[in-house]
């Protein structure tokens, strides 16, 4: 708890950051505002990854505490089954690897409804610049540009954030339930082990690699990476669409 106000600064730099770009960019402010925040931005990310850090330690420590009052309650009620669990038997073992698969499993389910939200977004706005051309230029009889329908888009991420995560919450509650009562408590113990450790590492790797690939599509956006011969690779570079594919990849990877 001493370390919650340090870890929550952190954590909360990043996405402060990030809107104040967005905010920038959209009420067509100066393009050295837009490289200030930028910056920040880049900054807000390594906060971000260490702030998770604090969160994943936080949860392999509940989760192993979770983990010990299972094994308690099993040897409350048989000491002598339930003393140890050999994952050199069939069903700890099975089990382990079970739940070593689960965090992976269930990290591809949530970023794949990141995709098709974000696609279904996309739909909607390309529909809307076709059916309004008045979005992007004025009306030649009224000179007034259209108000994009913001409320669409906001209804479009609301609906997809909660209809979404329907699957990987049955995964990650159900594969308990169905393990303990078909295939025992032992094999139960492996599941949880398995999950643990693989979740712990999964979400180190995915936290540090998304914060990777989002500053490395800002560091070329700021040309600071050059070729062979000295030569700049800015935007519209193939640098930098590969960068843009990686930030695409990255986001959903640390943030989910």
């Amino acid at each position: 708890l001493s370390t919650l106000s340090i870890g929550l600064t952190i954590d909360a730099f990043g996405p402060i950051s990030d809107n104040a770009g967005g905010i920038a960019e959209m009420s067509g402010m100066a393009e050295v505002v837009r490289e200030r925040t930028d910056c920040l931005d880049a900054a807000g990310n390594t906060t971000a990854a260490i702030g998770k850090g604090f969160a994943i330690g936080s949860a392999a420590f509940v989760s192993l505490a979770l983990f010990s009052g299972y094994m308690t309650i099993l040897q409350s009620r048989n000491v002598e089954k339930f003393s140890h669990v050999d994952i050199l038997h069939a069903f700890p073992f099975a089990g382990l690897l079970v739940g070593a698969m689960i965090p992976y499993w269930f990290s591809a389910m949530t970023m794949s409804a990141v995709g098709r939200a974000a696609h279904d977004m996309v739909v909607h706005v390309r529909q809307e610049f076709e059916e309004h051309k008045d979005i992007l230029q004025p009306d030649p009889d009224t000179g007034m540009t259209r108000s994009p329908d913001y409320s669409e888009c906001i209804r479009i991420s609301t609906e997809a954030s909660l209809k979404e995560m329907i699957p990987p919450g049955a995964l990650v509650m159900g594969t308990p339930l169905v393990v303990g009562f078909v295939f025992g408590c032992k094999a139960l113990a492996g599941v949880l082990i398995g999950a643990l450790v693989s979740g712990v590492c999964g979400a180190i790797s995915a936290s540090n690699t998304g914060g990777a690939w989002d500053n490395a599509k800002k560091y070329i956006e700021q040309n600071k990476l050059k070729d062979r011969n000295d030569q700049i690779l800015g935007k519209n570079t193939e640098a930098h669409k590969a960068a843009v594919v990686g930030d695409t990849i990255g986001d959903p990877l640390k943030d989910t």
